[in-house]
């Protein structure tokens, strides 16, 4: 505690680690003093905060950003679903490190924030912050009412019910996404079964799921993480592409807010995007490789779209993952 090393998680903050740090002490401390963590946007209780880490940092010696320990006192309450699971893969990453004995572990402190995921133009004070004694107020506490309730009226399309599919879907039950209002609003189509070798990363399937549609089986769990998602969905089973434009067509694209890609093969995604790009819709791309991950999010008239750049084909194969994640079926043919 008192001579922390940090593991970096974002070089353009590089002096945040030492802050939060310090911060997440005077969090504790507050909460011994007053028995729960500071209320949302309350200036009395920031106020608290930042001179205990004032307090603190008498040796330390640390130049304190009083806005970044205020936001951290605005937030204490609160938890965003997505952020937990990434925390939640990287502890799970630890433990398999710590089991296999075959890489080192995150050493000592990682500290990560993204405040600048706060928009610009929220109103944010103690009234729209508020919990509401609802399963959504760690969002609340975050973004304000007017933020969530804005979620819960959004129309997405989701293409792909698989790993990334089922992570996406669980994210949506927990944020309450798509739940407002009394008709659907959400829209998932996979034209894939459930197999066996899938139960290993996409959780949302159990053994007895074997054989059965992805996109109905997966929206059926997610009912049941969160009722509020019953009535909510419409469940397709078909492929997303030229053939299938009488299904997704024009009456089909134009409501929607946003669409999500969670697609296995590159020609579907590239189609998907196209379809974005002439309908002027936000797309969030991602895909998997292996180990490795990818995500892109396409906004009309801010970004590039996903089909204006390739990665070069790999002409050979790292022995690193040959020896250790062959994830290919030239894998495991492959000379040194």
């Amino acid at each position: 505690m008192a001579e922390p090393e940090f593991l970096i998680s974002d070089f353009a903050k590089f002096e945040r680690p030492q802050q939060l740090h310090l911060g997440f002490q005077a969090l504790d401390r507050f909460r011994t003093l007053n028995g729960d963590f500071p209320r949302p946007q309350n200036a009395a209780d920031a106020a608290e905060v930042i001179a205990i880490t004032t307090q603190l940092n008498t040796d330390a010696d640390v130049e304190i950003d009083e806005n970044l320990i205020q936001q951290l006192a605005f937030q204490a309450q609160g938890d965003l679903s997505p952020m937990v699971a990434v925390f939640g893969g990287w502890g799970a990453q630890e433990v398999l490190k710590a089991v296999s004995q075959k890489f080192g572990p995150t050493f000592q402190w990682l500290y990560f924030d993204s405040l600048e995921s706060l928009p610009d133009n929220a109103v944010l004070n103690e009234e729209t912050c508020k919990p509401i004694g609802s399963r959504y107020d760690g969002q609340i506490v975050v973004f304000g009412r007017d933020f969530h309730e804005r979620l819960t009226k959004m129309k997405q399309f989701l293409v792909g019910a698989g790993a990334i599919g089922c992570e996406m879907l669980k994210n949506w039950a927990m944020m309450g996404v798509g739940t407002g209002g009394d008709g659907v609003n959400l829209a998932v189509t996979d034209l894939d079964t459930i197999e066996k070798s899938n139960l290993n990363r996409q959780f949302l399937f159990r053994p007895p799921d074997v054989g059965k549609l992805k996109s109905e089986t997966a929206v059926r769990a997610i009912q049941v993480m969160n009722p509020d998602m019953v009535g909510k969905f419409k469940v397709y089973k078909d492929p997303v592409g030229p053939d299938t434009e009488s299904v997704f067509g024009n009456d089909f694209f134009e409501p929607l807010d946003v669409v999500v890609n969670a697609l296995d093969n590159v020609e579907a995604r590239t189609y998907v995007d196209r379809r974005c790009v002439f309908f002027r819709k936000p797309l969030l791309e991602s895909g998997t490789l292996g180990t490795k991950g990818n995500t892109q999010v396409v906004v009309p008239f801010l970004t590039e779209s996903y089909s204006s750049s390739q990665d070069p084909p790999e002409k050979s194969f790292p022995m690193c993952t040959i020896k250790s994640f062959p994830n290919q079926i030239e894998h495991t043919i492959a000379v040194h």
